[in-house]
């Protein structure tokens, strides 16, 4: 008898391969009006669900969700887990309490950004890590000599996302008590017969949580949310809405804003911590960490590109485009821009090149093509270096939170 013979799947057609549906997908799909749909991370996941314009205003005025479950998670846990991560990561991870979460970058030997993230240290061997890419080929190889565990856990965590300054009157109101959980901490509860672990971050940079349960606890946890929440009008916000917030925030997201060093094709598309204004979290003095040597020799010759944000003229949208001193030369390239509701101005993430990044030159330009009665006109509007976060609320640190 002959043995079957083993059919294995031909990797270049991964395309044809179906997105997969998130444990609040009956819910997100229900509410998704427009049928707005696109790809995270081998999921689906809703772009817009009514009205762009209410969901942003939503995050600044009341209270949102939005479906974390793509996001890629991590389990790193064992006696050498902190050690791991000391050398895989730039901040110090042997500081992080348990209980606690820090953003953090991961390099490669080059110095150069691989992928930006959260670490929550649940115990003192136990940690996880939350990001925007997948990178476990990565992580197993600097796991090498540590006594650690690396595994992917994205499937087997429901994660939800409850931002505006009415987040936590609607947590009060589901019987949820994080009056007493500051910025960058997490707490446990019960709930529905499993456990609810609720942390105070957020991708909003306003008042706002994250929650994490196990799939089978994801509706129960929807259902709670927007019973407690309907006095407050609480409501899902899709990528889009998200998008512009981050923006005012002047959050990055990974293949927006840079390229993963593992996965650029150009040389000099790779960004440094420096480059990217991140080098505040580097921990020089915890020891070697992987990049460690690049970046102190960067450090002391200088970086080609900053990353600043900027205050353009006039309304139009300016993604994308091309940056020019004195509307001749060319010195940078807009990653991520809007029309800001919330301040109203017209901002945008970008990089410069050195030194037209630094103060207000007055001479900066950004060329953008806007539509016009079904042909694009050409502008050069003036754009001046300012400060990030472009929207920066008190509420976003108060402890306890306010009622609003």
């Amino acid at each position: 008898m002959k043995a079957e013979k083993t059919v294995r799947p031909d990797p270049r057609l991964h395309y044809l391969t179906p997105l997969r549906q998130t444990p609040f997908h009956a819910r997100t799909s229900a509410a998704n009006r427009l049928n707005s749909w696109g790809p995270w991370g081998g999921y689906t996941t809703v772009l817009e669900f009514e009205d762009l314009a209410m969901e942003h205003s939503a995050i600044r005025n009341s209270a949102t969700v939005y479906d974390l479950c793509p996001m890629v998670k991590y389990r790193v846990s064992g006696p050498g887990a902190a050690d791991y991560l000391n050398r895989l990561t730039v901040r110090n991870a042997a500081k992080l309490h348990v209980g606690a979460v820090h953003y953090t970058i991961w390099c490669d030997d080059a110095g150069k950004i691989i992928d930006d993230g959260t670490v929550f240290r649940l115990a003192g061997d136990d940690f996880r890590i939350c990001c925007q890419e997948r990178h476990l080929p990565w992580l197993l190889d600097s796991a090498i000599g540590f006594d650690v565990r690396v595994r992917e856990e994205t499937e087997d965590v429901a994660a939800l996302s409850l931002q505006g300054p009415c987040s936590y009157a609607v947590l009060k109101a589901a019987g949820f008590d994080v009056a007493a959980l500051k910025p960058f901490r997490m707490v446990t509860f019960p709930f529905d017969g499993g456990e609810l672990m609720v942390s105070r971050t957020g991708f909003t940079g306003d008042l706002g949580y994250e929650l994490w349960t196990t799939p089978d606890h994801a509706l129960p946890l929807w259902d709670r949310l927007f019973e407690a929440g309907a006095p407050w009008g609480i409501r899902p916000i899709g990528t889009q809405a998200l998008d512009i917030a981050r923006t005012e925030a002047g959050f990055i997201i990974t293949n927006l804003d840079f390229v993963p060093s593992h996965q650029a094709v150009r040389e000099d598309r790779v960004r440094s911590p420096f480059e990217m204004a991140l080098d505040w979290m580097i921990d020089w003095d915890k020891g070697h960490f992987t990049g460690r040597r690049a970046l102190l020799e960067e450090r002391a010759k200088g970086s080609q590109w900053a990353f600043v944000g900027l205050d353009i003229e006039g309304n139009v949208s300016a993604e994308q485009s091309i940056i020019y001193h004195d509307k001749k030369h060319e010195v940078g390239q807009i990653t991520a821009a809007c029309w800001s509701p919330t301040v109203k101005r017209n901002i945008a993430l970008a990089y410069v090149k050195r030194p037209y990044h630094a103060g207000k030159s007055g001479n900066l330009w950004v060329e953008v093509y806007a539509m016009r009665e079904l042909q694009y006109a050409k502008l050069m509007l003036r754009a001046e270096v300012c400060e990030r976060p472009f929207f920066n609320p008190a509420r976003r640190r108060a402890t306890p939170p306010g009622m609003f």
